[in-house]
């Protein structure tokens, strides 16, 4: 992932509506949630969840598939995995050298 593609991975989940969302596909697995079971346990509108949801994929950091009439929500896991990697790598590497010198 490019440095943007990571700034706004963060920005996206920086919003508590957002993180929530993310935090609950996470916990649903590879299997995701609907949007109407989202919508029942967050307790927001309909136009609400549409925007998050479409931040969300904008984002890269979930996707969407459709069952018959039921449209389920995922995280893409390889998108996660790569934010976690550039904290690990970029951001914590100096600090990882400080802690091991002690």
């Amino acid at each position: 992932m490019t440095i943007e593609e990571i700034a706004k991975a963060f920005k996206e989940l920086g919003h508590e509506t957002r993180l929530l969302i993310f935090k609950r596909l996470v916990k649903a697995g590879e299997s995701g949630i609907s949007v109407g079971a989202l919508k029942e346990e967050l307790d927001v509108p309909n136009s609400t969840l549409s925007h998050h949801i479409s931040s969300l994929v904008s984002a890269g950091l979930i996707k969407q598939r459709r069952e018959g009439r039921v449209l389920y929500c995922t995280v893409q896991y390889d998108r996660l995995l790569a934010v976690i990697s550039f904290l690990q790598d970029e951001c914590c590497v100096d600090e990882i050298g400080v802690n091991s010198d002690s």
